[in-house]
């Protein structure tokens, strides 16, 4: 239940925050276009706060925290008595309407550089991008790319870091191949191309990484089979491990790897299982029946609350991408171009067929990123608000009707006929696209709900 609140209060603040700058978007631009802005609202339905400032304009918190609006005068909707006709939305030149509507999206690929400008001034830790496992007979393996390889560029877009190599594998996604820059763990310099088939590449981001789908994960340092910590109250304590131990046998067979005890605690959910334990030189031997924790596909998996020790980065793979003020800004911006092509990319390949919507997350699975990052720490947080920003912005340009694009097309048309859009066709065009955007809004929640699971009762991963 803690993680759901947590979850839900960090998606409200998340999509408060964002609403707010891309309406304060059309708020700032209309003022200065000399329209009165009469209402200036975060949320739908009653209201829950309200004050009327100087400039006459409400200013409102309402109860439905999903969106937001600006309600600007306007002599399509109201009787504007004709000292005030010049203050009225339809009255100003097109320029003038044409800045008011793209504001908006505008502001939120401003309040996205600004995010990530305070992501690189803070600094966030980072790890050089060295591959770690290759599965045998992968798509990685098949291409060459072996343990200890440094990814240094995908598609010939640098990778810093594990995040950068994310972002450019998903924009791959319903790709035929894509190529790596590497160089080997035994040539430091010499890098080279590797190039990986993905025509046959099946990937699910709600079950795994697009590292993994294609057979690597990152280099982590050794991961040993003595315990580091205990969980109190946990299946390992109950048992008599404790921080220390050594796990050599468990139902007879040899531990090499602590994959094996993984596997063995997560494949055995309230059964009991012996296992054989070094402690101060001695040998014993222990009953552990782990505790069971249900996953969103349905299945049940066991855990025992014990951590093993792992050993310390090599000093050289880990590092702080952080900068200057100065540098922050170049950097953000680059972040967020980055950002903006990935969503592009992605809504170009959804229109086209090279993707399907099992690739892409809906809300429910941005409550659950929400409330991840938000516990991570506020750079990550912000990370994430600047990825989300970004989104907004571009889904508000698509030229649908009641979206901010489809205004925007309407003065596109506009000024090429020389005169509004008839009022009839623009109604007619604001239900075609509204039954359109409601359409798309009942496939992508369709498409989530099998993750609602994973934010049902669950503790934090």
């Amino acid at each position: 239940m803690t993680g759901i609140l947590w979850n839900f209060v960090s998606f409200i603040v998340a999509l408060g925050i964002l609403v707010a700058v891309h309406e304060f978007g059309h708020f700032w631009v209309a003022r200065k276009c000399g329209i009165k802005v009469e209402r200036f609202s975060i949320g739908f339905g009653k209201s829950i706060w309200r004050k009327v400032g100087k400039d006459g304009t409400e200013y409102t918190i309402a109860m439905i925290p999903l969106g937001g609006y600006v309600k600007m005068l306007d002599g399509r909707v109201d009787d504007v008595p004709p000292e005030m006709q010049q203050y009225a939305f339809d009255k100003k030149p097109l320029w003038k309407r044409t800045a008011v509507v793209a504001a908006g999206p505008a502001f939120n690929f401003l309040f996205a550089i600004f995010a990530y400008w305070l992501v690189f001034l803070i600094g966030v830790p980072a790890v050089k991008p060295v591959v770690g496992h290759v599965a045998p007979h992968s798509i990685a393996a098949e291409a060459g790319l072996e343990s200890g390889m440094e990814l240094k560029a995908i598609s010939g877009v640098k990778t810093a870091d594990w995040e950068s190599v994310n972002m450019r594998l998903v924009s791959h996604i319903g790709d035929e191949t894509l190529t790596m820059s590497v160089v080997p763990a035994d040539s430091i310099g010499a890098e080279h191309q590797v190039t990986m088939d993905i025509s046959n590449w099946q990937f699910d981001p709600d079950k795994e990484s697009a590292m993994s789908a294609l057979g690597f994960k990152p280099y982590t340092p050794e991961i040993s089979t003595r315990l580091a910590q205990v969980s109190a109250g946990g299946a390992g304590e109950s048992s008599g491990l404790i921080a220390g131990d050594r796990i050599d046998v468990i139902n007879g067979e040899k531990i090499d790897s602590w994959q094996q005890i993984v596997d063995a605690i997560r494949g055995n959910p309230n059964k009991s299982l012996t296992f054989d334990v070094t402690r101060d030189g001695q040998t014993l031997s222990l009953t552990l029946v782990p505790q069971s924790k249900a996953l969103s596909d349905g299945s049940v998996i066991g855990f025992a609350g014990i951590a093993p020790e792992v050993a310390e980065w090599p000093q050289n793979y880990r590092f702080d991408l952080q900068f200057g003020v100065f540098e922050s800004i170049g950097k953000a911006i680059d972040k967020t171009g980055q950002v903006i092509g990935l969503t592009m990319t992605m809504l170009k390949k959804l229109v086209v067929g090279d993707v399907g919507l099992e690739n892409l997350s809906g809300p429910i699975s941005i409550a659950k990123g929400a409330g991840t990052t938000a516990d991570y720490g506020l750079v990550y947080f912000l990370g994430f608000l600047a990825l989300i920003s970004v989104n907004l912005g571009i889904i508000n340009l698509v030229p649908l009707p009641m979206l901010d694009g489809g205004h925007l097309l309407f003065f596109a048309i506009e000024a090429i006929i020389r005169r509004p859009v008839p009022e009839k066709i623009q109604e007619m065009g604001y239900r075609f696209g509204g039954a359109i955007l409601f359409a798309l809004m009942a496939v992508a929640i369709l498409t989530t709900l099998h993750v609602y699971n994973v934010i049902k009762g669950c503790s934090k991963e």
